[in-house]
């Protein structure tokens, strides 16, 4: 059962601060145990993600997967520079050192940041597209050190290929399978140098990722009409990646925009915990977002991303923090009306759990929807090639096409989103909060849940692989079953679960691919009592197919209040 915790909300207290002393020390003296599953090499959909305390997340993790992604980039031939970025976990810089050491010790041309600077998820990918653009050859990929929002004493490390986006499972799943092959050797096979010589060596290079990034903003975002309205902007960069290019965004574009808090403290000690009590910087949760949200009124919009930057959160003074999906919703309403470069042709993406509001939204707009399982990954060559104008998934991760039709990044950008609600803003004089108030009188106003339960790795197993012949029921919820989804109708690949879907609601179950639980959403356009009779029955399936033992949701009378973190009402 999901319960909110009585600290969610409230600034985090010192017993449940990270020792960050003693991370650091777990990262180089712990070493993992290949018999152990857990402790090896495991990509989920957001690269290797783990705890240095829980030998999850520890140097030889690093230097295995570091020379693991050498070899794949001499077997495809990748000969361009390595652009690599780190966030500000306390992990990260460790990491990166590590990394580094074997990058220099293979040879390989990387870009590290001027001064030392922290590098955003979505830098990185615009980076790679703004080396590769025009060159067929000598192509240019990434590494990003991060395990985005996760708590403090968590570490990510994900590959960005030259396509600029999340590599694809079977990148991963090539880079992970070599990467446990050198751990299980005891590492023998993995070359590297001293970090300092390495910072030396004639392979290691400076980048200003920083001003290339913003300076090109203006290409995507129409920062003259933000910059003529004068709107107030408040922006907490929540001690993330991107907490100073906000300033010299402002700085560049002439705009009134204050940054509420620029601290950068690996134990994030100023955030508000989130729901469950622990520390994590997701800027969809009100929980995480109390300060911002506290200061609304004294910002025409204010906003903020997580800590890789590659998530926002929207407050607006008409609506508070926006639920993703209605920010979503918004901004492609916006965005289809205010680009006439786009491809005509240029379809709106979204994942299989986000809202069928934008199924609705997309039909009037004339266009084609690409719904995809979840994972941004899947909208990477779309976005390349401008075949997507704009692509989203529920959990505040979006990008979208330069103002000419062509590619800005093909990984989720933080930045973009929010100041795309300051464009929203400036030109229509209504916020996003009131523009989405707008379509629910057109197409009606649904509400959304998001629950959770424990799983093992066997009923996670169970779930991934439900058929429809498993669903006997004819309807849901009262309402004929229109669908039952295994694979997604925008693809055709797998979404890892079940979705069922009928006139006006719709659930998904699916497991989760970095933790032993598994979640299923769901939505109405009926009302609170339909949502919760839709996982009421939802519950229900999912139990029959892990019976004996028997995974139980929350009660269906307690699920508003207890996922509010993730519903999709204000």
């Amino acid at each position: 059962m999901m319960k909110i915790s009585p600290l969610a909300g409230k600034p985090a207290e010192s017993a449940r601060l990270v020792n960050v002393p003693r991370l650091v020390t777990a990262y180089y003296t712990g070493v993992p145990d290949y018999s152990v599953p857990s402790q090896r090499v495991a990509f989920g959909t957001s690269g290797h993600r783990g705890s240095a305390f829980e030998n999850t997340f520890n140097e030889w993790h690093i230097l295995a997967i570091t020379q693991a992604i050498c070899l794949y980039r001499k077997e495809q031939q990748i000969t361009g520079p390595l652009f690599l970025g780190i966030d500000t976990h306390a992990l990260s810089v460790p990491a990166m050192a590590s990394a580094l050491e074997v990058l220099a010790g293979n040879g390989i041309d990387v870009m590290i940041s001027e001064r030392d600077e922290y590098t955003p998820t979505p830098v990185v990918s615009h980076a790679i597209l703004t080396y590769n653009r025009g060159r067929k050859v000598g192509l240019a990929d990434g590494i990003i050190i991060t395990p985005s929002h996760n708590p403090p004493r968590d570490g990510g490390f994900k590959y960005n290929p030259p396509n600029g986006g999340p590599a694809d499972t079977s990148v991963t799943g090539w880079i992970q399978t070599k990467a446990n092959e050198f751990l299980e050797a005891h590492l023998e096979r993995v070359k590297r140098i001293p970090f300092e010589r390495a910072l030396r060596a004639p392979t290691t290079h400076r980048h200003d990722y920083l001003h290339t990034y913003v300076d090109d903003l203006g290409n995507l975002i129409d920062m003259d009409i933000i910059r003529g309205a004068n709107i107030r902007l408040g922006v907490d960069p929540l001690g993330g990646a991107g907490v100073h290019y906000w300033r010299p965004i402002a700085e560049r574009y002439g705009l009134n925009l204050a940054v509420v808090n620029e601290a950068v403290d690996p134990t994030f000690r100023f955030m508000t915990v989130d729901w469950d009590g622990q520390i994590r910087m997701d800027p969809s949760s009100p929980y995480a977002m109390q300060r911002l949200i506290e200061m609304k009124d004294r910002f025409d919009l204010a906003f903020a991303c997580d800590t890789d930057h590659d998530r926002h959160g929207i407050v607006t003074k008409s609506a508070g923090l926006l639920p993703p999906n209605h920010y979503l919703s918004a901004a492609i309403s916006y965005l289809f009306d205010n680009r006439p470069e786009w491809r005509k042709d240029a379809a709106v993406g979204k994942t299989v759990v986000s809202t069928q509001m934008i199924d609705r939204l997309t039909a009037r707009l004339g266009r084609k929807l690409y719904e995809v399982p979840v994972g941004f990954k899947w909208f990477v060559d779309g976005l390349l090639d401008g075949s997507l104008g704009f692509a989203g998934e529920e959990s505040a991760g979006a990008s979208f096409l330069r103002r000419d039709g062509s590619a800005w990044t093909t990984d989720k950008d933080g930045f973009i989103p929010c100041l795309l609600a300051a464009e929203i803003t400036a030109r229509t004089g209504r916020d996003p909060g009131e523009i989405y108030r707008e379509l629910t009188r057109e197409f009606g106003d649904p509400v959304y849940d998001r629950v959770e339960a424990p799983a093992t790795p066997e009923q996670k197993k169970m779930l991934a692989n439900l058929s429809a012949r498993q669903v006997q029921s004819t309807d849901l919820a009262g309402e004929l079953i229109q669908s039952i989804q295994t694979h997604a109708p925008g693809n055709g690949a797998s979404i890892g679960g079940l979705k069922v879907v009928t006139k006006s609601g719709w659930f998904a179950a699916r497991p989760s691919g970095t933790e032993n639980i598994y979640k299923v959403y769901a939505e109405s356009f009926r009302g609170e009592d339909h949502l919760c009779r839709i996982l009421e029955e939802a519950q229900s399936i999912v139990e029959k197919v892990l019976m004996p033992e028997r995974v139980l949701l929350a009660q269906p009378e307690s699920f508003p209040q207890q996922s509010n973190r993730v519903t999709n009402r204000p």
